[in-house]
């Protein structure tokens, strides 16, 4: 105890040392950025005031609209590829000046975004409403808690993770030191997608800016509006700390505007659906860099006989409905044990008949519009597929206070049960407020319907014993997977983030991420340069002696020999080769 005692009051000691440094108020500037031409109450012109009508083709500018209103908001340039090479260009010159920047510069860039998302989550929120149909509770704890929770882990331990790493030099190495270096790859490109358009831009660009590299964000033709105006918060954050213009470019357009930025950039991340992933794959095999894919997932939520039924009822409930679907690593497929199904059942029904939809801006609504022209009808389809191969639907939400020119924009929450795999709704990403919730009988049984799925993004598993969830979630073929919650994995942002199977490869989040970031590079040097060099060998040197196979035989058996009285005697007949005079002598290996 004597022992002790001293190691645990100079812990104690540190932890308040600490948190009395939290409580210290850093010296963080505060940005003014203009808001005056996005806010909901500000000046609009007749122009952007008109209930929006899309036209079947746009190839020369990106027309944004209210999901929730079906209101004009304003358009944007579709860039052509010689644009987009040019801001790619800029990008590049500016991040060859980031490259030489400091940690501590970068970590006042990060305390500047910080403090302005908390001194503005209103005004962040509002617009991500605005822009994809999605309430202001869905906005803060997808766009703000996860952006603030990314920003405080980089300012904790990004620099730790970018930092030279020592690695164990080998038995053969041992006068050697081995590190791997992390060093900027130059320009990230990322073509993100509009279910979360403040958090989509900021993810990428967070890492990228921090890790030395500039970044070019193609946004969403479905989330331009809000992207745009994301930018200037990010611009003004960079001018406040001197960083060089165009380290950061968002970009809008269309197909041909993404493509071009795939040829231009030094590594491409990708949030979208697996088609567009396949094609994103395959222009970028034309420059060979390298690709991050978030792509689709159906994630499967287990929910075994010994739980809290109204508690697990309630998460599944905001699993499925949030952000009318938008929600990222959304759950899609439930699988409830039997002895429990009806009582599940039950509860999910009584909460999703008590979810208001509606405008999210026009009143209290729990859910709001859906993003996404005519993606009502392919969720309806979805349900008519089921309804027709047995399926019932047992419990549908209310939509209220909508105008006739919006009504497609929204889709009821919808409860479907008998559901089984040969209906397409339990195949497919419906990326929407639908709760298909099949039965199981056994563990076994549970795990094998959650992998019959070709997607492998994430999973939730559900019991009162959390070694049989931990069991549970050890067998399903996914990227991550959260015991006894949902979707919690993403708010560790230590953690990595990304699937398998058709939802993609690679990882953004945690230290893969930020490295993905990087060129890696292993290095290795003298340890005690310059009083040990490292040199040849004699009997292997040019030209190589006689016995320099032998030489071979024993310096191998003396470093990874599995007797040591074996390694000991190899030892001995390397040093006798060594210290021979006439290296032609012993031309066969001694027999032993």
């Amino acid at each position: 105890m004597a022992f002790w005692w001293p190691l645990l009051v100079l812990a104690f000691a540190f932890v308040i040392c600490k948190f009395l440094l939290m409580l210290v108020p850093s010296n963080v500037p505060s940005i003014n950025v203009d808001a005056s031409d996005v806010l909901g109450n500000g000046n609009q012109t007749d122009e952007n005031s008109y209930i929006y009508i899309p036209s079947r083709r746009q190839t020369d500018i990106v027309k944004c609209y209210e999901p929730a209103t079906m209101k004009y908001l304003g358009h944007f340039p579709a860039l052509k590829p010689d644009e987009v090479k040019e801001r790619v260009a800029q990008a590049r010159k500016a991040q060859k000046i980031w490259a030489k920047s400091s940690f501590k510069q970068r970590r006042q860039f990060l305390r500047i975004l910080l403090k302005y998302i908390i001194e503005h989550q209103d005004l962040i929120c509002e617009i991500s409403s605005r822009d994809t149909g999605k309430t202001m509770v869905d906005a803060s704890l997808g766009e703000i808690l996860t952006t603030c929770e990314k920003i405080t882990w980089l300012l904790s331990e990004g620099e730790r993770w970018l930092k030279p790493e020592y690695r164990s030099c080998g038995r053969s190495m041992l006068h050697k030191t081995a590190k791997v270096e992390f060093y900027p790859l130059g320009v990230i490109g990322a073509i993100v997608s509009w279910n979360y358009p403040f958090h989509n831009i900021f993810n990428p660009m967070l890492a990228a800016v921090f890790s030395g590299n500039s970044i070019v964000i193609k946004v969403s033709e479905n989330a331009s509006w809000s992207g745009c105006f994301y930018m200037r918060i990010i611009q003004t954050a960079l001018a406040a700390v001197g960083a060089p213009e165009n380290l950061v470019e968002v970009i809008t357009g269309f197909a041909e505007t993404g493509e071009a930025l795939v040829s231009a950039v030094d590594k491409i991340i990708f949030v979208g659906s697996p088609g567009v992933g396949r094609m994103i794959m395959r222009k970028a095999s034309d420059t060979l860099i390298p690709v991050t894919l978030e792509l689709g997932g159906k994630d499967a939520f287990i929910v075994c006989e010994d739980v809290d039924v109204p508690h697990v009822a309630q998460v599944a409930a905001r699993a499925a409905l949030q952000s009318s679907g938008q929600n990222c690593a959304g759950a899609e497929r439930f699988y409830v044990h039997k002895d429990v199904y009806s009582s599940f059942v039950a509860e999910v029904v009584k909460i999703v008949k008590s979810v208001a939809v509606g405008p999210p801006l026009a009143g209290k609504y729990d859910m709001g519009a859906i993003c996404m022209q005519e993606h009502s009808e392919k969720l309806q389809n979805l349900v008519n597929d089921a309804v027709h191969k047995g399926a019932e639907v047992v419990g549908r939400g209310s939509v209220g206070n909508i105008g006739e020119d919006a009504v497609d924009q929204y889709f009821p929450p919808t409860v479907i049960v008998n559901v089984n795999h040969s209906m397409n709704l339990m195949q497919e990403e419906a990326f929407g407020p639908v709760l298909p919730i099949m039965k199981f009988n056994s563990d076994e049984e549970a795990v094998k319907l959650a992998n019959d799925s070709k997607y492998g993004l994430g999973c939730a598993v559900f019991s009162g014993s959390q070694h049989r969830a931990k069991q549970i979630a050890s067998q399903l073929h996914c990227g991550v997977a959260a015991v006894n919650d949902f979707a919690s994995t993403y708010m560790c942002q230590s953690l990595p983030f990304g699937g398998v199977k058709d939802s993609g490869f690679g990882r953004f989040a945690g230290i893969e991420g930020l490295r993905a970031c990087c060129l890696v590079k292993s290095v290795v040097e003298d340890r005690w340069w310059p009083f040990i060099k490292t040199k040849i060998p004699k009997p292997i040197q040019y030209p190589v002696a006689e016995n320099g196979f032998e030489f071979q035989v024993y310096l191998v058996e003396a470093l990874y020999g599995l007797n040591i009285l074996d390694r000991l005697r190899a030892l001995v007949n390397v040093l006798k080769i060594l210290t021979e005079q006439n290296p032609s002598i012993n031309n066969k290996r001694r027999n032993e």
